[in-house]
């Protein structure tokens, strides 16, 4: 069972499902197959104590056919190589089905920020940079915040990067600050993506979400912001979240302001006034219209999708759903929104955030709303044709779209 859940695994043979499908050639599949360039770094950082500790550090590019690669850094206390490869698959499948000019890409530090220091985040953040800058650059590879990063780390790696290379290189990172060259509309763009997504397989089902229920598992950025945007755009009545401390429910719904309040004051979402605590397995099988899992890989397994009754799966995190998953959900008729599309909004306006560093001049909110909802927009009734047309799950259907993408790139540059 050891490589079932590897997340590696789990990329190639989603792969391999969408080859056999295009009768992709044995060359071009191999070469999809595997991270075209891969980095293991040790990055020595001296910590608050006066000691140094030696962090593990991983930089994977998976493929550059269609453009630079793409792609966030992870800061992760369990954080591995072969989940860092498939984030880096994953993102490759990602900026192609949205049709964005880029390849795909992810880094990662096994590290745990929660108890670290502002001081020591800095430091291991600069080191990183240094180890992996000569590697780098905006029309190489371009870093994004992931899990446990930010906006300030994303400055901090920015300043080390530009100290190095002796110029201004805004276009190096994306997920900046505002002040240092970021994008307006980027802090909510992976969840708001989601929800545009969320609004057009609506659609496609005939279902009216205002005052419908849903329930979100994983509560920070993009769980928090999609509970917000839900309520707002879609009018959905959210009524369970949870962290990885636990969960809550609230058959009255929960209001998003005072609960990310709570959460801010009390590090968690559990014992908010007037909802019942319940735990993350128990939310993920509420009878619910829409189900949004914003937490970690392997969340809904062959154990437990028979138990799901949401109407639509919508996965803003990435590789929440395992393959023999998908086999039963789409079995029993849940409409599943994959991953690779579902939080694409993430990476799309990051690209918008490369577009404006490289030619200085900088859009407004609504621009960039409306921008990425045509992407989203677009993209969707792309997966979803491609996956009416052969008969197949969304997820393989998305990989349809994005992965011929690729592969006509790599055949137009004359690599196979």
């Amino acid at each position: 069972m050891a490589d079932v859940r590897n997340p590696f695994v789990i990329a190639q043979k989603q792969l391999d499902e969408a080859a056999q499908l295009l009768r992709l050639d044995p060359a071009v599949h191999e070469l999809l197959r595997w991270p075209m360039r891969e980095f293991h770094v040790r990055i020595p950082v001296r910590m608050d104590d006066g000691s140094v500790r030696v962090f593990e550090g991983f930089r994977v590019q998976y493929n550059n056919a269609r453009g630079p690669t793409k792609g966030g850094i992870r800061f992760h206390p369990e954080e591995t190589f072969d989940t860092v490869r498939a984030l880096a698959a994953w993102m490759t499948w990602k900026t192609a089905v949205v049709d964005l000019p880029l390849g795909g890409g992810k880094g990662g530090v096994v590290c745990n920020p929660k108890e670290m220091s502002q001081g020591e985040l800095e430091r291991l953040s600069r080191g990183y940079i240094r180890a992996i800058a000569h590697y780098i650059g905006p029309d190489i590879d371009v870093p994004a915040p992931d899990v446990y990063t930010n906006p300030q780390v994303m400055a901090w790696m920015l300043d080390e990067y530009e100290k190095i290379v002796g110029r201004s290189a805004p276009g190096v990172i994306t997920g900046k600050p505002l002040p240092l060259g970021g994008s307006a509309g980027r802090g909510d763009a992976t969840a708001r993506g989601g929800i545009y997504a969320i609004r057009e397989a609506a659609k496609v089902l005939g279902l009216d979400l205002s005052g419908a229920t849903c329930a979100i598992q994983g509560y920070g950025n993009a769980g928090q912001f999609a509970h917000k945007l839900a309520v707002e755009i879609l009018g959905l009545k959210v009524v369970a979240v949870s962290d990885s401390k636990g969960g809550i429910y609230s058959a009255q719904g929960l209001d998003w302001s005072t609960l990310v309040k709570h959460k801010r004051e009390t590090g968690a979402v559990k014992g908010f006034p007037g909802a019942e605590d319940i735990s993350n397995e128990e939310l993920l099988e509420l009878d619910v219209t829409v189900l949004i899992p914003a937490a970690l890989e392997n969340q809904i397994t062959e154990e437990n999708a028979d138990r799901i009754k949401a109407k639509i799966l919508a996965e803003l995190a990435n590789g929440p759903t395992t393959p023999e998953a998908d086999v039963i959900l789409h079995q029993r008729g849940v409409y599943v929104i994959p991953d690779f599309l579902c939080n694409a909004g993430g990476v799309t306006v990051s690209y918008f955030e490369q577009v404006q560093n490289a030619y200085g001049y900088y859009w407004d909110e609504e621009t960039v709303h409306e921008r990425l909802d045509r992407k989203m927009t677009t993209a969707f009734h792309a997966v979803h044709e491609a996956a009416q047309k052969h008969k197949v799950h969304n997820r393989l259907g998305a990989y349809l779209v994005a992965v011929s993408r690729v592969a006509e790139a790599m055949r137009l540059r004359g690599w196979v």
